[in-house]
């Protein structure tokens, strides 16, 4: 039996084939679930559909998560075609470019408050939203980056966002908990996304990575996907409040070691 047959995803933040969304999405289709995308804008749709088209999704809608009568319609459409769901997957962040160079105390008070309405507080409006409709044992799974616990070059505001959006996950887990529902984030190394193109010189780190996790490589969408089957699935059932970093081992370096390798 697969590990997620009979399961039930709606899963946000999709917007090519390089999202790590979609890597989650494809190896939950491979496990059985059923499952329903959102994408944040009308100009995403030509390269979403295709994409639910081969995991039989079986509907996308857009979904600005910062217009709450938008997300409420996402949620009546699910009741109406999905009934109920057993995973939610949030996979979403932004800030504008200019925020993700420079000194981080230059970040402006109009960014600020962007990056953490679409990369923090959505996830509680996600989980608000979609609590009347989740089985008991479902999981709630958010995307972090382990720049939210230390400084990396240029993610500035992103960062503070990330923190943000741990503690977040960890309220939630705890305010779900006794209704059997599951909140975990997972940590991933960089990977080439098209949010991640926005930070400045994010191509130079990805670059090196290999030469400086104890893994010896980076990482792929494929590896948090199948991350995020098993915290979905009923094995992980024990799990909440967790932050699981799939990121070739970095996050344990104190001082990293540099050598020529690339």
């Amino acid at each position: 039996m697969k590990l997620l047959e009979g399961k039930t995803a709606l899963i946000f933040g999709i917007a090519n084939d390089h999202s790590i969304a979609w890597g989650i999405a494809q190896a939950m289709h491979a496990q059985g679930a059923r499952m329903a995308f959102s994408y944040s804008s009308p100009a995403l749709e030509r390269r979403v559909r295709p994409l639910a088209e081969k995991v039989d999704a079986v509907f996308i809608e857009k979904c600005d998560v910062s217009r709450d009568e938008e997300i409420e319609a996402v949620f009546a459409r699910t009741a109406d075609e999905l009934g109920t769901i057993d995973i939610l997957v949030h996979s979403i962040a932004f800030a504008n470019r200019e925020e993700l160079m420079g000194n981080f105390y230059e970040t402006s008070r109009d960014g600020f408050h962007l990056a953490f309405d679409i990369s923090v507080y959505s996830f509680i409006a996600l989980a608000r939203a979609a609590l009347p409709l989740m089985n008991q044992g479902g999981s709630m799974l958010t995307m972090t980056a382990n720049g939210g616990e230390r400084v990396w070059p240029n993610y500035n505001v992103m960062g503070v966002a990330k923190a943000a959006l741990e503690a977040t996950m960890r309220y939630l887990a705890a305010d779900l908990g006794p209704r059997d529902i599951r909140v975990n984030a997972i940590s991933a190394g960089p990977i080439r996304t098209l949010s991640a193109a926005g930070v400045s010189g994010f191509k130079l780190m990805y670059r090196h990575f290999p030469s400086i996790a104890p893994l010896r490589r980076n990482i792929t969408i494929e590896d948090v996907g199948e991350t995020a089957v098993w915290l979905s699935s009923d094995m992980a059932r024990s799990v909440t409040g967790v932050v699981l970093f799939v990121d070739s081992g970095f996050n344990v370096l104190g001082v990293p070691t540099i050598t020529d390798q690339v």
